[in-house]
């Protein structure tokens, strides 16, 4: 690294990217598996004696309640951050969806957010609250708070979220209305 003068930028790349992960939620991931093969046990070799329908009933809300679960944590287990020279991209899991791509001139500003939570938010995951607009949270830590042209808010945990805004804040062009 070089020491840069006053005023001066150290050059960003074209394409800058960041992750955030959170490990806790593979945990979580076990459990819909065990949910799953507990469905599935029941389902092949079960000493039900109350009828059919109990067995059907216990069988699918234990392989859906592991889907769920399974699915549900897998898709937030990290985000992904890009940010191009005109877009913001986020996207989530390992397949990469939920995603959300936000074009930069779209974005009024850009702020560095030290504590981001997933109590704050009300989980993790893709969330809104009426009061605080949308959010990316998979971890508890850093982020970054986009204030959007339209009023909104976007929120996202990222590791380096104070290179993340300056990126942000070097590609902001001036809004025409």
């Amino acid at each position: 690294m070089r020491d840069h003068r006053r005023g001066e930028h150290a050059p960003y790349p074209e394409v800058w990217t960041g992750r955030a992960t959170n490990r806790f939620q593979w945990f979580l991931a076990l459990i819909g598996v065990a949910c799953l093969a507990l469905g599935i046990a029941l389902a092949v070799d079960s000493k039900w004696t109350s009828g059919i329908a109990p067995l059907a009933m216990a069988v699918v809300g234990c392989i859906a309640a592991g889907l769920l679960v399974l699915f549900g944590t897998l898709a937030f287990v990290h985000v992904a951050l890009r940010v191009d020279e005109d877009h913001l991209e986020v996207r989530c899991g390992h397949i990469g969806v939920p995603r959300r791509r936000i074009p930069l001139s779209h974005v009024a500003g850009a702020e560095f957010a030290p504590h981001v939570t997933p109590r704050h938010w009300g989980g993790w995951g893709y969330r809104w609250r009426p009061e605080k607009g949308t959010a990316v949270v998979v971890r508890r830590g850093e982020g970054i708070v986009l204030r959007l042209w339209d009023g909104h808010t976007f929120t996202v945990t990222v590791d380096d979220a104070e290179a993340a805004v300056t990126v942000i804040r070097d590609r902001l062009r001036p809004h025409k209305h």
